[in-house]
């Protein structure tokens, strides 16, 4: 299998199990958080972030062109400004807005992943802004298909905290 092949398969399952669990959330529940402990994105912060896991990630990576205004240099940012406390992170207005927003993010994925050669990713060292240290590119995109998946796994339990029926096919896909 090549680095394509593998990114393809796991783009897919990762967006797909997402769109399932999006599907269990009411636009109610946009505001609901963990009542235990601190530093909690509410819903509806978590599905707006879960829109740009992954795809956002990879044109980052293949053009350098993270979505920051063009006099910002994201070396010059503070740790706390690449990663923020949860009370910072935008929301969605709607579980439809999230799903747009997954939707376009996963044609994103898709699009760079076309344009990008096999030999790229399995050669080319590209960072990260939040890791200075190289890395393969296709490395890279995998870890970002990580992010989508582990942010996915945050969802499901958001979900079963709030006592909705999921179990583990919702959360790996069948």
């Amino acid at each position: 299998m090549n680095w394509k092949e593998l990114l393809t398969v796991e783009i897919e399952n990762a967006y797909a199990t997402t769109e399932g669990l999006l599907e269990k959330v009411s636009d109610g529940e946009l505001n609901w958080k963990p009542s235990d402990g601190s530093n909690w994105m509410t819903m509806g912060q978590l599905l707006c972030h879960i829109a740009s896991a992954c795809g956002v990630c990879f044109k980052g990576f293949i053009t350098g062109d993270w979505g920051m205004p063009e006099d910002m240099d994201l070396s010059d940012l503070k740790p706390e400004d690449m990663l923020p406390p949860a009370e910072k992170f935008p929301t969605v207005e709607s579980v439809e807005e999230a799903k747009r927003g997954l939707a376009e993010d996963k044609r994103i994925a898709y699009e760079m992943l076309e344009q990008v050669s096999e030999d790229n990713l399995a050669n080319q060292k590209v960072t990260a802004p939040w890791d200075p240290r190289e890395k393969i590119l296709g490395l890279q995109l995998l870890h970002m298909i990580y992010h989508l998946k582990s942010h996915k796994s945050q969802l499901f339990y958001y979900l079963k905290l709030q006592g909705k029926q999921v179990n583990t096919a919702d959360l790996w896909g069948g």
